[in-house]
């Protein structure tokens, strides 16, 4: 069996058509669109031609659309932009405590400011509860930032009914939607959102460019000062090849939704069944239906993920215990403690989010392997010692 990549949400492989349409821009069509000849010209109008299709992919206006350095940036430009905008009106933001770092550690910069946020927690499938959201709400609240689907545990959000009640008290709402984006199907005007960030490397772009959606109307300044790019909001000389390979990548994924969601979804509920009825002591974690089709988080009792995560890499399986942005920290997932696992529990996690290169073989493999990895790692454990002994007496 060749190597198998389970981390689709950390990053994913740059597609051959997108590596195909951004090629030319750093070769010979390598002008600076601000310029006025005509390889500058040429990069201009690549540039127009991304905004369109990411446009299109949203159900946005391409005067909507800025392109950024990545979804981090967007979070960031998003919620301090919105902050700032709305400053006259109120001090209060609105979030979950399963946001991904970059939103939480933005709110808690604001907080240093001044501002106040409240974290709403989430169930034990890592939902939010609306009436928690609509109790939240105060007269200075000015801005509600929850993300579409979490990076961990694949958990969807209830989006039109959050924009609803945003809509409805006349404040802001932005979702952080980077797993999400080519993912499931989004129309930014139905739900009626303000403002969504999303990145290239999670669809089959590069690494290093991302967008923010921003609502007509919802006049944000500029985060990045220097130049007048961006229609003057960002500054800073456009990443061309990337910008031209998000729009490519992001066409491609939408148009390819729904086939490609019912094939992960048959492949995830085939690694879901399996894990948890050949491994004993396991549980998933979030929902069994209102998760991303690609996405699986199971915990194993008595087990470390970081040493599950190496046995399966000498197996040839590439996976995570978490987010790829965390994975350098000894704490465990703030978003399994979010729903309600202990430290224990939460350090022997395993994340599988599958793309378009898996197959029913690759799980099936990967099925065959599990059970005496885990059962190695658990003879080593005192944990798995003490309850043996527990329950043979």
């Amino acid at each position: 069996m060749d190597k198998i990549y389970f981390d689709h949400a950390a990053t994913t492989p740059i597609r051959p058509e997108v590596l195909e349409a951004m090629m030319p821009f750093l070769g010979d069509s390598f002008g600076n669109p601000s310029s006025i000849y005509e390889i500058a010209r040429t990069s201009k109008k690549a540039i127009e031609k991304a905004r369109d299709q990411t446009a299109a992919a949203l159900g946005a206006d391409p005067s909507e659309i800025y392109f950024t350095g990545s979804g981090t940036e967007a979070d960031n430009w998003a919620i301090r932009g919105a902050a700032e905008l709305r400053s006259g009106k109120g001090n209060h933001i609105i979030t979950t405590a399963i946001e991904h770092h970059a939103v939480l550690h933005t709110c808690q910069y604001l907080e240093k400011k001044g501002f106040e946020v409240t974290y709403l927690p989430v169930d034990e499938e890592g939902i939010i509860c609306l009436e928690d959201l609509e109790k939240a709400i105060r007269p200075s609240t000015i801005l509600i930032t929850v993300m579409t689907a979490n990076n961990e545990i694949g958990a969807l959000q209830p989006i039109e009914e959050i924009s609803a009640i945003a809509s409805s008290r006349r404040i802001l709402f932005h979702t952080d939607a980077v797993q999400a984006v080519g993912h499931i199907p989004i129309n930014v005007k139905q739900p009626g959102i303000d403002l969504l960030s999303l990145s290239a490397h999670k669809l089959y772009g590069p690494k290093g460019v991302g967008a923010l959606y921003m609502r007509k109307g919802v006049a944000l300044k500029s985060f990045i000062h220097g130049g007048g790019q961006e229609r003057n909001r960002r500054a800073g000389t456009e990443n061309v090849a990337g910008v031209v390979a998000l729009g490519k990548a992001i066409e491609l994924c939408v148009s390819e939704i729904e086939g490609e969601a019912a094939r992960l979804t048959a492949i995830r509920n085939q690694i879901i069944d399996g894990a948890l009825s050949a491994v004993p002591h396991t549980r998933l974690n979030g929902s069994r239906d209102k998760r991303l089709h690609n996405n699986v988080n199971i915990s194993f009792d008595f087990i470390e993920g970081e040493s599950l995560l190496l046995l399966l890499d000498m197996k040839g399986i590439f996976a995570s215990s978490g987010s790829a942005c965390t994975s350098g920290s000894l704490d465990p997932s703030h978003v399994l403690l979010a729903i309600g696992l202990p430290h224990e529990k939460a350090h022997g996690s395993l994340r599988i989010t599958l793309g378009r290169s898996n197959t029913s073989e690759q799980a099936a493999y990967f099925l065959g392997e599990l059970p005496a990895i885990v059962q190695r790692l658990r003879d080593m454990s005192p944990l798995y010692e003490d309850f043996i002994k527990k329950n043979r007496s």
